[in-house]
This record gives C-alpha cells, structure tokens and sequence, in this order.
C-alpha cells in the first residue's frame, strides 16, 4: 500500500527573504513569466541595436558627403593648376575658372560682369586662394547648374 507522500519544502531562514508566502498575512508572490521577460529583453536590445546602427549610417553619409566634397575640390584644383594664368593670383581673393577651345583659363573676372556675351565656352568655378596656398571652392557649376558652397 503505497502511500502518496507530498514532499514539502520548508524555509529556515529568515521570513523577509523567504521565497515563498510564510503565513495568510504574507504579500502574494508570483512567479515571474521568464518568457516575458526575454521577449521584452530582446525587443529592448533590438531597439537600441537599429537606434545605434541609423546613427552609424547618418555618420557614414556625413563622412561620405565630406569626401565628395574633397574629390570635387580636388579637381577643381588640378584644373587650376592646369589653367592659363596670366598674372599671380594674391592670397584671399576671388577668381574664376573657364573653359575655352579645351584649355582652362583662370580670370579675376566674374562671369556677372562679362554682361550679354562671355568670351568663353563655359564656367567652371569660382575659387579663393588660402594662406596655405590651396584653393576653397565657392561656386562650382555642376551637371545640374550652378553650386554654391
């Protein structure tokens, strides 16, 4: 005859640290729904996960733009360097780089100021020249018109 015998758990140790209810008087303690608690976990990390890979990408495109930038400016400076010059360009002025017959001309003329008719085929850039010798591109005439920088 076998008997069922429940086998009980006691709890020595003090009552404010016991796992389980101690009297009728206890506050009710529930088991935690572990499942929850991952899924609010993993749904946490995901978020902060995408927040700082959106932030990553925008760095990304910034330091993207920063880099189209140079290569422009870069072409735009060989072009000068290429160029007609006659005369020395000074330090923190403004000048302007044209096109005529396939050779690059570099004028302190605006295209503003040549009126109705300019003596060239197209403008290119106008350009300042830096203390350090290097040229900082202001209006750059792109495929889809004038830009200014």
């Amino acid at each position: 005859m076998s008997e069922d015998k429940e086998i009980k758990q006691y709890y020595t140790g003090e009552a404010k640290f016991s796992p389980i209810p101690l009297s009728v008087s206890s506050p009710v303690i529930n088991p935690e729904n572990k499942g929850k608690i991952k899924a609010s976990a993993v749904e946490a990390m995901q978020k902060h996960a995408e927040q700082q890979m959106t932030m990553l990408r925008k760095q990304a495109d910034v330091i993207m733009n920063q880099v189209r930038e140079i290569e422009a400016r870069l072409e735009v400076s060989y072009g000068i360097y290429e160029a007609e010059m006659k005369f020395t360009p000074k330090i923190h002025e403004v000048y302007h780089l044209y096109e005529k017959n396939g050779t690059k001309i570099l004028s302190f003329i605006s295209p503003d100021e040549w009126g109705e008719r300019m003596p060239y085929d197209s403008f290119i850039a106008s350009v300042l020249l830096l203390p350090d010798k290097t040229w900082e591109v202001k209006i750059r005439n792109d495929e889809g018109g004038l830009q200014i920088i």
